[in-house]
């Protein structure tokens, strides 16, 4: 049994799991992961015959991709998968019905990198498609955190990252004139770091 879930799915982020558990995502056939590095959350959508597209800045993520897609028997083109930041996505407007942002938006340099990174993937993002993203927060560790500047802060895990809090999200959620499709969840490692998932749909 393990192992089939393992060759289905792969070592995919629980949460997008859940989205999957849930059908969120049955009607959306070309999928984004921006920041997608070898491609741990690709493993169904490549099995299941979804347009899948990879970008990540690190060329030897992308040679990764690559590999695990054409070693599930993927016939999708070279191209798809492509050296790339997320804050400058080589695609058209309106292009892609999910965008996956795993693990991503928290290494953003400062608040400018954040908010460029979040409207480029919501850019390419079609109305009435998904962005599903899981991202640092302070939530729940507000206290334990200390700050370096520029949206940054050191974690009691002894990691930097930039880092949301629940209100930031909501107020993004409305300037994007978006609408969260699941609400916001935090989980708490410990209290040594906190990952939020953000799940939003573009109206």
């Amino acid at each position: 049994m393990q192992q089939n879930l393992q060759q289905l799915y792969g070592n995919i982020d629980i949460y997008l799991f859940d989205q999957l558990l849930k059908g969120r995502f049955d009607n959306c056939h070309k999928v984004l992961d921006a920041g997608c590095g070898g491609g741990r959350n690709l493993v169904y959508f490549l099995r299941n015959g979804f347009d899948v597209y990879g970008i990540d800045p690190n060329p030897n993520a992308v040679e990764a991709v690559t590999r695990l897609a054409y070693g599930l028997g993927s016939n999708l083109p070279l191209s798809n998968f492509i050296v790339a930041a997320a804050e400058d996505l080589p695609f058209d407007d309106g292009s892609f019905d999910l965008v996956i942002s795993s693990a991503v938006l928290h290494f953003a340099a400062d608040e400018k990198h954040f908010d460029a990174m979040l409207q480029s993937m919501w850019r390419v993002l079609k109305p009435g498609g998904y962005l599903f993203a899981r991202l640092a927060s302070d939530i729940g560790i507000e206290t334990l955190v200390q700050s370096r500047g520029n949206g940054r802060y050191l974690l009691p895990d002894g990691s930097e990252r930039f880092l949301v809090n629940q209100q930031m999200l909501l107020d993004y959620t409305e300037k994007l004139n978006g609408q969260l499709f699941e609400p916001i969840k935090t989980t708490n490692v410990q209290n040594l770091r906190c990952m939020t998932t953000w799940c939003l749909q573009k109206m």
